[in-house]
């Protein structure tokens, strides 16, 4: 038994408060792992951690790679090579349902090995709704498998997730051994292989239909009756008055949606726009700031009834249900201060919550959460835009057009740049599968060539950087380090060995890949990897394992965050979209987490031994 030192309690400590603050989210992740390390180099006597320690994970090689290969996949989602495969592919299905399961299984699965799965998700996702509607069937049924699958692809690679770098890096530094490239690729496609089949028989019986098929956007937001058209009459007060004076700058909780003008029609007009006695207003309030705001202005309701998806007027603008992803930068930031407005002519008319919350007055002081799905009302050149970026994500509109590429749309991808695109990516794989050289330098070598090429632009690289990640990734390194430098790594070894003692090997194993998979689906695959992986070599160090099977068993648990919506970034973006709760992932997830638990557990066991 390693006895405790007074080193061991601060990195214990340290470690302790990070995870509670990763845990309850009071602060941003990556704000706390550069804490982390600032906080381990201020007390190096106790932690083993120095300057150079603690900035090692912005020099490291995985932190490099993950930000390289973010550029490299937006350079390939660029050329809209996965939308042009995913609308040939399900084409596939001829109407049957399952036939488009296994199409959502295939576009979710292997790329996800090759490129970052949170872009391919993001791809996918309006794909996998739209296909959903089509076939009458829940998109419930379908986007909890596409996330799976995804996260299941990333353990195909060293490449497929950021966590399989960061293990290979902190097994470097431990003992010596690096993951290389393709070295888990066999055991990948197995655990690939039977999630798919899990998902396909069990999987696809568990699975809610909480959303129902084809649904009225208008109802699905409960918004029937907050729409309304209303007439400006030659005795209200706000004829000749801008809409910032007559209404913004009121007590009202009023949006107004369309400007109807004889045969004029202006999508969510600006606050400047002046109003006029006999134009029509389709505005959102509730009914009771709807009466108010009538009764203020002498406004009179349209006779014909109010608004609905089906009297909003088409081609000038047009409801849709977009997803906010976590990269965007709309995240954490106001309504009222992002000026979707000005910058999009477009009115957002309610916001759910990825915990089912549905918002729908009130909206100008609400943060935008990364899960969110929002009801817009906004042009069709604004809805194109879109659909070519990862600002929001288009889920649907109220045309029903989720599937098909525009013209508009096919413009704002490169087509001509896809051999380039992927001839990029096959040489980066290829130089360091062969080890011609590392593959951080392939990685930024095909980054240069992406940016000389057209491919991507500086600017688009920049901004298809997960920069959280990243800082998440550098920040957190150094406590691995310390966990190792302090003995709380041995520490808590001998507590696992002493509980685990006279238990077969291949049984601590199982239980090492159990406590990441629980770590995992409470924080993060990154933080999981960092904490565990000294845990798990020193097991196996004091069992006579061998711990380069304890690092893969850790590293293929990190990819596998299947019980909860916060564990992965691609089970938070298919929440609102599903309208999942959180017992759907436990129902659909624990029977999976525990079959993997014996498939990667023997398939260590055999193909590597322990």
């Amino acid at each position: 038994m390693v006895l405790a030192t007074p080193s061991m309690f601060v990195v214990f400590v340290i470690t302790g408060a990070a995870l509670a603050l990763l845990v309850t989210e009071v602060l941003p992740p990556d704000t706390v792992a550069i804490g982390v390390a600032v906080t381990l180099v201020a007390l190096e006597p106790w932690t083993g951690v120095g300057l150079a320690g603690g900035l090692s994970g912005f020099a490291n090689p995985a932190t490099l790679t993950v930000l390289a290969m973010f550029v490299l996949s937006e350079g390939v989602r660029r050329t809209g090579v996965i939308r042009r495969l995913s609308v040939a592919v399900v084409r596939f299905t001829g109407g049957d349902v399952r036939r488009l399961f296994l199409a959502v299984l295939g576009l979710g699965g292997l790329p996800a090995g090759l490129i970052n799965n949170t872009p391919l998700v993001a791809v996918l996702v309006p794909l996998v709704t739209d296909l959903a509607n089509r076939h009458d069937i829940s998109p419930s049924k379908l986007l909890i498998p596409l996330s799976y699958v995804a996260m299941l692809g990333g353990t195909v690679t060293l490449v497929g997730t950021s966590s399989n770098l960061l293990a290979s890096e902190l097994s470097s530094a431990l003992i010596g051994r690096s993951i290389g490239l393709f070295e888990f690729t066999g055991l990948g496609l197995l655990v690939l292989a039977v999630g798919c089949v899990y998902l396909f028989t069990v999987g696809r019986r568990l699975l809610p239909a909480r959303v129902p098929p084809a649904v009225d956007l208008v109802r699905s937001f409960e918004l029937d009756a907050y729409l309304t058209r209303l007439v400006v009459t030659d005795a209200s007060p706000i004829a000749g008055e801008s809409i910032q004076t007559a209404i913004e700058g009121g007590p009202f909780d009023v949006d107004i949606l369309q400007l109807s003008r004889g045969d004029g029609l202006v999508v969510a007009p600006r606050p400047d726009q002046t109003l006029r006695a006999g134009d029509v207003l389709t505005v959102r309030a509730s009914e009771r700031a709807r009466d108010a705001f009538a009764e203020a202005a002498a406004l009179r309701p349209v006779r014909r009834g109010g608004a609905t998806e089906r009297t909003l007027p088409r081609g000038h603008g047009t409801l849709a249900s977009v997803l906010v992803p976590p990269e965007s930068s709309l995240v954490g930031t106001a309504l009222a201060t992002t000026r979707i407005r000005a910058r999009y002519a477009t009115s957002v008319l309610a916001i759910r919550r990825a915990d089912g919350t549905l918002l729908r007055e009130g909206l100008e002081p609400c943060s935008f959460e990364a899960g969110d799905t929002v009801l817009v009302y906004a042009p069709p050149e604004t809805i194109t835009f879109w659909r070519a970026t990862d600002e929001l994500v288009l889920l649907g509109t109220a045309d029903g057009d989720g599937l098909a590429v525009s013209d508009a749309e096919a413009d704002l991808y490169r087509g001509d740049k896809t051999p380039v695109a992927l001839g990029i990516l096959a040489a980066v794989l290829v130089a360091a599968a062969t080890g011609v050289v590392p593959l951080v330098v392939a990685a930024l070598a095909g980054v240069v060539v992406a940016v000389a090429t057209g491919v991507v632009t500086p600017r688009e690289g920049y901004a298809a950087v997960d920069w959280q990640v990243v800082f998440l990734l550098a920040g957190m390194f150094p406590l691995g380090l310390a966990l190792d430098a302090s003995g709380g790594a041995a520490f808590l070894a001998s507590l696992v060995a002493e509980v685990s003692a006279g238990l077969p090997s291949p049984v601590v194993l199982a239980g090492c890949y159990l406590l990441t998979v629980a770590l995992t689906n409470a924080v993060s695959n990154a933080v999981s990897v960092v904490f565990m992986i000294p845990v798990a070599v020193d097991t196996a160090s004091q069992i006579g394992a061998d711990p380069f099977s304890f690092v893969l068993a850790v590293t293929f648990a990190a990819s596998t965050s299947f019980m909860t919506p916060i564990g992965y970034q691609t089970n938070l973006m298919v929440v609102g979209p599903g309208g999942y709760r959180f017992v759907d992932f436990v129902r659909v997830g624990a029977p999976l987490q525990a079959l993997l638990t014996v498939v990667v557990t023997a398939g260590i066991v055999l193909f590597w031994g322990v």
